[in-house]
Protein backbone atom coordinates (compact mmCIF):
# COMPACT_ATOMS: atom_id res chain seq x y z
CA UNK A 1 0.00 0.00 0.00
CA UNK A 2 0.88 3.44 -1.03
CA UNK A 3 1.61 6.06 1.48
CA UNK A 4 -1.55 7.99 3.14
CA UNK A 5 0.49 11.16 1.35
CA UNK A 6 1.84 9.68 -2.05
CA UNK A 7 -0.33 11.77 -4.58
CA UNK A 8 2.19 14.12 -5.11
CA UNK A 9 5.33 12.28 -5.93
CA UNK A 10 5.64 10.25 -9.07
CA UNK A 11 8.13 7.99 -7.24
CA UNK A 12 8.14 6.16 -4.34
CA UNK A 13 10.70 6.54 -1.31
CA UNK A 14 13.98 4.89 -1.20
CA UNK A 15 14.18 2.37 1.99
CA UNK A 16 17.21 4.49 2.93
CA UNK A 17 15.12 7.46 3.20
CA UNK A 18 12.43 5.20 5.71
CA UNK A 19 14.90 4.64 7.71
CA UNK A 20 16.36 8.04 7.94
CA UNK A 21 13.30 9.57 8.08
CA UNK A 22 10.43 7.36 9.80
CA UNK A 23 9.89 8.09 13.52
CA UNK A 24 8.05 4.92 14.21
CA UNK A 25 10.59 3.00 16.22
CA UNK A 26 9.79 5.33 19.21
CA UNK A 27 6.98 7.06 18.45
CA UNK A 28 4.81 4.17 18.55
CA UNK A 29 5.37 4.74 22.58
CA UNK A 30 2.49 6.98 21.97
CA UNK A 31 -0.13 4.80 20.78
CA UNK A 32 -2.31 5.46 23.29
CA UNK A 33 -2.40 8.79 23.38
CA UNK A 34 -2.98 9.12 19.43
CA UNK A 35 -6.25 6.65 19.55
CA UNK A 36 -7.21 8.82 22.26
CA UNK A 37 -6.81 12.23 20.36
CA UNK A 38 -8.28 10.31 17.42
CA UNK A 39 -11.42 9.19 19.29
CA UNK A 40 -11.88 12.52 20.36
CA UNK A 41 -11.33 14.35 17.16
CA UNK A 42 -14.01 12.33 15.28
CA UNK A 43 -16.53 12.20 18.26
CA UNK A 44 -16.33 16.20 17.46
CA UNK A 45 -16.32 15.96 14.04
CA UNK A 46 -19.48 14.03 14.50
CA UNK A 47 -21.47 16.49 16.99
CA UNK A 48 -20.82 19.10 13.82
CA UNK A 49 -22.31 17.00 11.20
CA UNK A 50 -19.06 16.20 9.47
CA UNK A 51 -19.15 12.59 10.20
CA UNK A 52 -22.17 10.83 10.95
CA UNK A 53 -22.91 8.80 13.79
CA UNK A 54 -22.88 5.69 12.01
CA UNK A 55 -19.32 6.88 10.57
CA UNK A 56 -18.25 7.94 13.93
CA UNK A 57 -19.04 4.79 15.67
CA UNK A 58 -17.25 2.54 12.96
CA UNK A 59 -14.01 4.87 13.66
CA UNK A 60 -14.19 4.61 17.20
CA UNK A 61 -14.67 0.99 17.61
CA UNK A 62 -11.86 0.63 14.80
CA UNK A 63 -9.85 2.80 16.62
CA UNK A 64 -10.28 0.54 20.17
CA UNK A 65 -9.90 -2.82 18.37
CA UNK A 66 -6.13 -1.52 17.10
CA UNK A 67 -5.76 -0.87 20.48
CA UNK A 68 -6.13 -3.88 21.45
CA UNK A 69 -4.05 -5.39 19.08
CA UNK A 70 -1.49 -3.66 20.01
CA UNK A 71 -1.31 -4.31 23.64
CA UNK A 72 -1.56 -7.90 22.72
CA UNK A 73 1.39 -7.55 20.49
CA UNK A 74 -0.09 -8.82 17.69
CA UNK A 75 0.24 -5.11 15.71
CA UNK A 76 3.03 -5.09 12.79
CA UNK A 77 4.67 -1.62 13.10
CA UNK A 78 6.10 -0.82 9.14
CA UNK A 79 8.98 1.55 9.17
CA UNK A 80 7.30 2.56 5.62
CA UNK A 81 4.47 4.17 8.14
CA UNK A 82 7.20 6.39 8.95
CA UNK A 83 5.30 6.87 12.15
CA UNK A 84 2.84 6.04 14.72
CA UNK A 85 -0.11 8.27 13.20
CA UNK A 86 -0.09 6.90 9.87
CA UNK A 87 0.65 3.47 11.05
CA UNK A 88 -3.06 3.99 13.22
CA UNK A 89 -4.81 5.69 10.25
CA UNK A 90 -3.84 3.11 7.77
CA UNK A 91 -4.90 0.02 9.93
CA UNK A 92 -7.83 2.10 10.56
CA UNK A 93 -8.63 1.98 6.82
CA UNK A 94 -7.66 -1.24 6.33
CA UNK A 95 -10.25 -2.66 9.09
CA UNK A 96 -13.10 -0.27 8.21
CA UNK A 97 -12.58 0.63 5.07
CA UNK A 98 -12.85 4.00 3.48
CA UNK A 99 -14.85 5.57 6.36
CA UNK A 100 -10.98 5.44 8.09
CA UNK A 101 -9.97 8.21 5.71
CA UNK A 102 -12.50 10.77 6.74
CA UNK A 103 -10.86 11.05 10.53
CA UNK A 104 -8.51 13.25 9.00
CA UNK A 105 -10.84 15.91 8.47
CA UNK A 106 -9.92 19.82 9.81
CA UNK A 107 -6.25 17.98 11.17
CA UNK A 108 -2.83 17.60 10.15
CA UNK A 109 -0.35 15.65 11.40
CA UNK A 110 1.36 18.91 12.63
CA UNK A 111 -1.51 19.52 15.22
CA UNK A 112 -2.28 15.77 15.75
CA UNK A 113 1.64 15.02 16.77
CA UNK A 114 1.49 18.45 18.77
CA UNK A 115 -1.63 16.78 20.58
CA UNK A 116 -0.20 13.42 21.48
CA UNK A 117 2.97 14.55 22.33
CA UNK A 118 1.15 17.12 24.96
CA UNK A 119 -0.96 14.33 25.93
CA UNK A 120 2.10 12.34 26.85
CA UNK A 121 3.86 15.27 28.92
CA UNK A 122 0.99 16.07 30.79
CA UNK A 123 0.35 12.47 31.66
CA UNK A 124 3.66 11.73 32.83
CA UNK A 125 3.56 15.40 34.69
CA UNK A 126 1.28 13.55 37.02
CA UNK A 127 2.92 10.99 37.47
CA UNK A 128 6.11 12.55 38.57
CA UNK A 129 4.35 14.40 40.86
CA UNK A 130 3.14 10.83 42.73
CA UNK A 131 6.15 9.75 42.13
CA UNK A 132 7.76 13.21 43.76
CA UNK A 133 5.29 12.74 47.02
CA UNK A 134 5.86 9.33 47.63
CA UNK A 135 9.37 9.66 48.18
CA UNK A 136 8.62 13.11 50.41
CA UNK A 137 6.51 10.71 52.68
CA UNK A 138 8.91 8.32 53.06
CA UNK A 139 11.72 11.63 53.91
CA UNK A 140 8.89 12.59 56.64
CA UNK A 141 8.96 8.91 57.88
CA UNK A 142 12.92 9.10 58.19
CA UNK A 143 12.60 12.45 59.65
CA UNK A 144 9.62 11.82 62.56
CA UNK A 145 12.43 8.82 63.96
CA UNK A 146 15.41 11.42 64.18
CA UNK A 147 14.30 15.14 65.26
CA UNK A 148 16.89 14.53 68.46
CA UNK A 149 19.35 12.35 66.17
CA UNK A 150 22.36 15.17 66.46
CA UNK A 151 24.44 15.57 62.97
CA UNK A 152 27.21 17.77 62.13
CA UNK A 153 25.26 20.72 59.99
CA UNK A 154 28.19 21.44 57.08
CA UNK A 155 29.72 24.61 54.86
CA UNK A 156 31.77 23.56 52.41
CA UNK A 157 31.93 20.04 53.66
CA UNK A 158 33.63 21.70 57.03
CA UNK A 159 31.63 21.06 60.16
CA UNK A 160 29.80 24.09 60.70
CA UNK A 161 26.38 23.82 63.67
CA UNK A 162 24.92 20.90 65.24
CA UNK A 163 22.02 20.02 63.58
CA UNK A 164 19.44 17.28 63.82
CA UNK A 165 18.95 14.32 61.22
CA UNK A 166 15.28 15.16 60.59
CA UNK A 167 15.91 18.58 59.84
CA UNK A 168 18.49 18.08 57.06
CA UNK A 169 15.86 15.07 55.56
CA UNK A 170 13.16 18.05 55.61
CA UNK A 171 15.67 20.33 53.44
CA UNK A 172 15.70 17.83 50.77
CA UNK A 173 11.77 17.85 50.93
CA UNK A 174 11.60 21.06 50.54
CA UNK A 175 13.49 20.98 47.41
CA UNK A 176 11.08 17.77 46.06
CA UNK A 177 8.26 20.12 46.67
CA UNK A 178 9.66 23.05 45.29
CA UNK A 179 9.91 20.23 42.50
CA UNK A 180 6.11 19.79 42.56
CA UNK A 181 5.54 22.97 42.41
CA UNK A 182 6.91 23.68 39.55
CA UNK A 183 5.49 20.76 37.84
CA UNK A 184 2.39 21.67 38.77
CA UNK A 185 2.54 25.50 37.47
CA UNK A 186 3.09 23.68 33.81
CA UNK A 187 0.69 20.81 34.00
CA UNK A 188 -2.06 24.05 33.94
CA UNK A 189 -0.15 26.35 32.10
CA UNK A 190 0.65 23.57 29.22
CA UNK A 191 -3.27 21.91 29.71
CA UNK A 192 -3.83 23.63 26.44
CA UNK A 193 -5.32 21.86 23.55
CA UNK A 194 -3.21 21.88 19.98
CA UNK A 195 -5.89 20.12 17.66
CA UNK A 196 -7.98 21.98 15.12
CA UNK A 197 -4.93 24.63 14.28
CA UNK A 198 -4.07 21.28 11.05
CA UNK A 199 -0.95 22.37 9.37
CA UNK A 200 -0.02 25.84 10.72
CA UNK A 201 -3.51 28.16 9.42
CA UNK A 202 -6.13 26.62 11.16
CA UNK A 203 -9.11 24.62 8.98
CA UNK A 204 -11.93 25.92 7.12
CA UNK A 205 -14.41 23.08 8.38
CA UNK A 206 -16.89 24.43 10.86
CA UNK A 207 -15.35 22.52 13.76
CA UNK A 208 -15.98 22.93 17.60
CA UNK A 209 -12.19 22.73 19.57
CA UNK A 210 -13.68 23.39 22.79
CA UNK A 211 -15.59 20.09 22.48
CA UNK A 212 -12.52 18.69 21.48
CA UNK A 213 -10.43 20.03 24.66
CA UNK A 214 -13.51 19.05 26.87
CA UNK A 215 -13.27 15.16 25.50
CA UNK A 216 -9.91 15.47 26.31
CA UNK A 217 -9.42 17.15 29.58
CA UNK A 218 -7.70 20.12 28.37
CA UNK A 219 -8.90 23.43 29.90
CA UNK A 220 -8.68 25.73 27.41
CA UNK A 221 -7.83 26.01 23.18
CA UNK A 222 -4.53 27.38 21.90
CA UNK A 223 -4.94 30.95 20.49
CA UNK A 224 -2.68 31.03 17.76
CA UNK A 225 -2.51 28.14 15.18
CA UNK A 226 0.77 29.32 13.88
CA UNK A 227 2.29 29.10 17.44
CA UNK A 228 0.80 26.34 17.93
CA UNK A 229 1.99 23.44 16.01
CA UNK A 230 5.59 24.72 16.23
CA UNK A 231 5.27 25.39 20.26
CA UNK A 232 7.60 22.57 22.05
CA UNK A 233 8.04 24.76 25.36
CA UNK A 234 5.70 21.80 26.99
CA UNK A 235 8.51 19.67 25.72
CA UNK A 236 11.08 21.90 27.22
CA UNK A 237 9.35 22.40 30.59
CA UNK A 238 9.44 18.76 31.58
CA UNK A 239 12.35 18.30 31.11
CA UNK A 240 13.60 21.38 32.77
CA UNK A 241 11.62 20.24 35.47
CA UNK A 242 12.96 16.94 35.06
CA UNK A 243 16.55 18.60 35.48
CA UNK A 244 16.15 20.60 38.19
CA UNK A 245 14.84 17.09 40.03
CA UNK A 246 17.82 15.31 39.36
CA UNK A 247 19.79 17.82 40.44
CA UNK A 248 18.31 17.42 43.61
CA UNK A 249 18.55 13.95 44.05
CA UNK A 250 21.94 14.20 42.48
CA UNK A 251 22.88 16.43 45.64
CA UNK A 252 21.15 13.85 48.08
CA UNK A 253 22.81 11.21 45.87
CA UNK A 254 26.55 12.62 46.71
CA UNK A 255 25.50 12.79 50.72
CA UNK A 256 24.37 9.23 50.77
CA UNK A 257 27.58 7.88 49.00
CA UNK A 258 29.97 10.20 51.27
CA UNK A 259 27.44 9.31 54.61
CA UNK A 260 27.57 5.41 53.81
CA UNK A 261 31.03 5.50 53.82
CA UNK A 262 34.12 4.23 56.42
CA UNK A 263 34.89 7.70 56.73
CA UNK A 264 31.56 8.88 57.75
CA UNK A 265 29.45 5.56 58.45
CA UNK A 266 26.59 7.97 59.56
CA UNK A 267 24.13 5.27 56.73
CA UNK A 268 24.23 1.65 56.01
CA UNK A 269 22.60 1.04 52.94
CA UNK A 270 20.79 -1.95 52.46
CA UNK A 271 22.45 -5.41 50.85
CA UNK A 272 19.08 -5.23 48.54
CA UNK A 273 20.41 -1.77 46.97
CA UNK A 274 23.66 -2.08 47.43
CA UNK A 275 25.96 -4.27 44.93
CA UNK A 276 30.04 -6.33 45.47
CA UNK A 277 33.18 -5.87 43.42
CA UNK A 278 34.37 -8.66 40.88
CA UNK A 279 37.51 -8.24 42.58
CA UNK A 280 37.60 -7.14 46.25
CA UNK A 281 35.59 -9.54 48.20
CA UNK A 282 34.49 -6.68 51.30
CA UNK A 283 33.39 -4.19 48.99
CA UNK A 284 29.54 -3.48 49.63
CA UNK A 285 29.53 -0.24 46.45
CA UNK A 286 26.55 2.41 47.13
CA UNK A 287 26.11 2.19 43.12
CA UNK A 288 22.24 2.96 43.62
CA UNK A 289 23.25 6.91 44.13
CA UNK A 290 26.33 6.53 42.22
CA UNK A 291 23.97 5.91 39.04
CA UNK A 292 21.63 8.70 40.39
CA UNK A 293 24.14 11.11 39.65
CA UNK A 294 25.05 9.92 36.74
CA UNK A 295 21.83 9.93 35.23
CA UNK A 296 21.20 13.48 36.07
CA UNK A 297 23.65 14.44 33.53
CA UNK A 298 22.30 11.97 30.88
CA UNK A 299 19.03 14.18 31.38
CA UNK A 300 20.89 17.73 31.65
CA UNK A 301 21.85 16.52 27.88
CA UNK A 302 18.44 15.96 26.64
CA UNK A 303 16.90 19.24 27.77
CA UNK A 304 20.35 21.20 25.82
CA UNK A 305 19.64 19.05 23.30
CA UNK A 306 16.09 19.96 22.36
CA UNK A 307 17.01 23.48 23.31
CA UNK A 308 19.54 23.04 20.56
CA UNK A 309 17.24 21.37 18.34
CA UNK A 310 15.01 24.69 18.47
CA UNK A 311 16.83 27.34 19.13
CA UNK A 312 17.15 28.39 14.86
CA UNK A 313 13.88 27.06 13.79
CA UNK A 314 11.43 29.35 11.54
CA UNK A 315 7.91 29.21 12.06
CA UNK A 316 5.48 27.01 11.84
CA UNK A 317 6.62 22.95 12.12
CA UNK A 318 9.95 21.92 10.45
CA UNK A 319 11.10 18.53 10.41
CA UNK A 320 13.96 18.75 13.15
CA UNK A 321 10.90 18.65 15.48
CA UNK A 322 11.04 14.82 15.10
CA UNK A 323 13.94 15.08 17.35
CA UNK A 324 11.88 16.31 20.15
CA UNK A 325 10.78 12.97 21.46
CA UNK A 326 13.23 10.53 22.19
CA UNK A 327 15.02 13.17 24.96
CA UNK A 328 11.64 13.30 26.85
CA UNK A 329 10.70 9.63 26.54
CA UNK A 330 14.42 8.49 27.60
CA UNK A 331 13.85 11.82 30.32
CA UNK A 332 10.51 10.61 31.59
CA UNK A 333 11.52 7.14 32.27
CA UNK A 334 15.11 7.67 33.97
CA UNK A 335 13.38 10.39 36.58
CA UNK A 336 10.32 7.85 37.67
CA UNK A 337 12.75 5.06 37.92
CA UNK A 338 14.92 7.31 39.97
CA UNK A 339 12.56 8.14 42.22
CA UNK A 340 11.38 5.24 42.83
CA UNK A 341 14.69 3.39 43.68
CA UNK A 342 15.57 5.73 45.88
CA UNK A 343 12.53 5.67 47.88
CA UNK A 344 13.23 2.18 48.75
CA UNK A 345 16.85 2.99 49.30
CA UNK A 346 16.08 5.48 51.69
CA UNK A 347 13.65 3.21 53.37
CA UNK A 348 15.26 0.71 53.89
CA UNK A 349 18.65 2.21 55.11
CA UNK A 350 19.83 1.80 58.61
CA UNK A 351 20.70 5.19 60.50
CA UNK A 352 23.82 5.08 62.68
CA UNK A 353 22.89 7.51 65.21
CA UNK A 354 26.15 7.14 67.20
CA UNK A 355 28.32 7.94 64.61
CA UNK A 356 26.64 11.03 63.48
CA UNK A 357 26.62 12.01 67.70
CA UNK A 358 30.47 11.56 67.50
CA UNK A 359 30.90 12.96 64.45
CA UNK A 360 29.49 16.18 66.34
CA UNK A 361 32.18 16.37 68.75
CA UNK A 362 35.01 16.90 66.41
CA UNK A 363 35.46 20.48 63.94
CA UNK A 364 33.97 22.70 67.33
CA UNK A 365 30.17 22.90 66.38
CA UNK A 366 29.40 25.52 69.04
CA UNK A 367 31.56 28.21 68.38
CA UNK A 368 29.16 30.54 67.30
CA UNK A 369 26.96 29.84 70.54
CA UNK A 370 30.35 31.54 72.67
CA UNK A 371 30.64 34.26 70.31
CA UNK A 372 26.92 34.78 70.63
CA UNK A 373 26.86 33.78 74.98
CA UNK A 374 30.25 36.94 74.62
CA UNK A 375 27.94 39.25 73.07
CA UNK A 376 24.59 38.93 75.24
CA UNK A 377 26.26 38.14 78.65
CA UNK A 378 29.29 39.94 78.45
CA UNK A 379 28.37 43.01 76.65
CA UNK A 380 31.07 42.30 74.50
CA UNK A 381 31.34 43.53 70.36
CA UNK A 382 30.52 40.80 68.00
CA UNK A 383 34.10 41.06 66.11
CA UNK A 384 35.61 40.91 69.90
CA UNK A 385 33.58 37.93 70.88
CA UNK A 386 34.33 36.01 67.09
CA UNK A 387 38.08 37.35 68.20
CA UNK A 388 37.82 35.63 71.46
CA UNK A 389 36.15 32.74 70.17
CA UNK A 390 38.27 31.63 67.45
CA UNK A 391 41.59 31.87 70.18
CA UNK A 392 39.24 29.38 72.25
CA UNK A 393 39.21 27.08 69.44
CA UNK A 394 42.67 27.27 68.91
CA UNK A 395 43.36 26.91 72.64
CA UNK A 396 41.04 23.67 72.80
CA UNK A 397 43.27 22.01 69.25
CA UNK A 398 45.74 22.39 71.76
CA UNK A 399 44.57 20.65 74.47
CA UNK A 400 43.37 17.73 71.87
CA UNK A 401 39.64 18.68 72.44
CA UNK A 402 36.55 19.64 70.89
CA UNK A 403 35.67 23.32 72.17
CA UNK A 404 32.46 21.42 73.78
CA UNK A 405 34.69 19.41 76.21
CA UNK A 406 36.83 22.47 77.62
CA UNK A 407 35.64 22.93 81.17
CA UNK A 408 35.59 26.45 82.93
CA UNK A 409 38.76 26.93 84.07
CA UNK A 410 40.33 26.39 80.55
CA UNK A 411 37.29 28.33 79.14
CA UNK A 412 38.66 31.28 81.51
CA UNK A 413 42.34 31.13 80.38
CA UNK A 414 41.17 32.29 77.22
CA UNK A 415 39.09 35.15 78.73
CA UNK A 416 38.42 36.11 82.21
CA UNK A 417 35.01 37.65 81.32
CA UNK A 418 33.75 34.19 80.56
CA UNK A 419 31.31 32.91 83.54
CA UNK A 420 30.32 29.23 84.16
CA UNK A 421 26.56 29.71 82.84
CA UNK A 422 29.18 29.28 79.31
CA UNK A 423 29.54 25.68 79.86
CA UNK A 424 25.69 25.05 78.93
CA UNK A 425 25.89 27.49 75.73
CA UNK A 426 28.58 24.52 74.61
CA UNK A 427 26.80 21.71 74.77
CA UNK A 428 26.27 20.38 71.30
CA UNK A 429 22.02 19.58 72.26
CA UNK A 430 21.64 22.90 73.36
CA UNK A 431 23.71 24.42 70.68
CA UNK A 432 21.16 22.44 68.35
CA UNK A 433 18.03 23.32 70.19
CA UNK A 434 18.60 27.17 70.77
CA UNK A 435 18.44 27.76 66.48
CA UNK A 436 14.65 28.24 67.42
CA UNK A 437 13.83 30.60 64.84
CA UNK A 438 11.14 30.20 62.22
CA UNK A 439 12.78 27.61 59.63
CA UNK A 440 15.44 26.68 62.41
CA UNK A 441 16.93 23.08 63.34
CA UNK A 442 15.92 22.80 66.58
CA UNK A 443 13.54 20.23 67.40
CA UNK A 444 10.69 22.13 68.28
CA UNK A 445 10.99 23.88 65.05
CA UNK A 446 11.66 20.81 63.08
CA UNK A 447 8.57 18.87 65.10
CA UNK A 448 6.58 22.02 63.44
CA UNK A 449 8.32 21.53 59.57
CA UNK A 450 7.09 18.03 59.77
CA UNK A 451 3.51 18.56 61.11
CA UNK A 452 3.18 21.32 57.60
CA UNK A 453 4.37 18.45 55.48
CA UNK A 454 2.02 15.92 56.85
CA UNK A 455 -0.96 18.14 56.77
CA UNK A 456 0.65 19.32 53.06
CA UNK A 457 0.29 15.70 52.24
CA UNK A 458 -2.42 15.10 54.08
CA UNK A 459 -3.90 17.60 51.68
CA UNK A 460 -2.88 16.06 48.90
CA UNK A 461 -4.08 12.66 49.17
Amino acid sequence: MSKLWSGRFSKGATKLLDEFNASLNFDKKLYSEDIQGSIAHATMLASVGILSPEECKDIVNGLNDIKDIIEKGEFVFDISDEDIHMAIEKKLIEIIGDTGKKLHTARSRNDQVALDFRLYVQKNTLLIIKALERLIAVLIDIAKQNTDTLLPGMTHLQHAQPINFAFHMLAYANMFKRDIDRLECSHKRNNVLPLGCAALAGTPHKIDRAKTAELLGFDSVSQNCLDTVSDRDFALEILFNISTSMMHVSRFAEELVLWSSYEFKFITLSDEYSTGSSIMPQKKNPDVPELLRGKTGRVNGNLISLLTVLKGLPLAYNKDMQEDKEGVFDSVETILLSLEILKEALATMRINKQNMQTACETGHLSATDLADYLVVNCDIPFREAHFITGHAVSYAEQKNKDLSQLNIKELKEVDNRINEDAIKYLDLRNSMNARNSYGGTSVISTKKQLEDFKNWLKERA
